[in-house]
């Protein structure tokens, strides 16, 4: 019997926390950060948790 694969792209975007939630890091923060403000950059550095309506989702991408 196979297994399922886990979908890469998903695995590099997501980490699981201690308690088996999910953690993202926030976009617009790759280029064109000069026009942003210092604070709008600082905040973007910090990572957040996926909503419980994409979690579902994800949970099948990442073992």
């Amino acid at each position: 019997m196979g297994k399922m694969k886990t979908h890469r792209g998903s695995a590099k975007r997501f980490t699981r926390t201690g308690t088996g939630k999910l953690r993202r890091f926030k976009a617009y923060k790759g280029h064109l950060t000069g026009k942003k403000t210092a604070k709008r950059t600082r905040n973007l550095r910090q990572g957040s948790l996926v909503s419980k309506s994409d979690a579902r989702r994800i949970d099948n991408m990442i073992p």
